[in-house]
């Protein structure tokens, strides 16, 4: 599969397979090792699109259309 065609949900079932074979003992030594790279790579796919969409949600759109930092401040009257 393409980077670009990849969305967190495909790396995520891509990453559960992955785990489920690691996990059944059965692949040899130099695959496991490159399974196991894989699964690195699409962990760290997932944690930046995570990261991503953490930061596209702490921001707001201002009366004026541009996006600022969301913060909840709560006053006390």
């Amino acid at each position: 599969m393409k980077e670009q065609e990849k969305t967190f949900e495909t790396a995520l079932v891509e990453l559960e397979q992955i785990t489920k074979d690691l996990e059944s003992g059965t692949i040899p030594l130099e695959e496991a090792m490159n399974m196991y790279t894989k699964a690195m790579e699409l962990v760290k796919f997932c944690q930046d699109k995570l990261d991503n969409a953490t930061a596209q949600v702490n921001k707001i759109v201002a009366e004026n259309g541009q996006l600022e930092d969301f913060n909840l401040n709560e006053e006390n009257n």
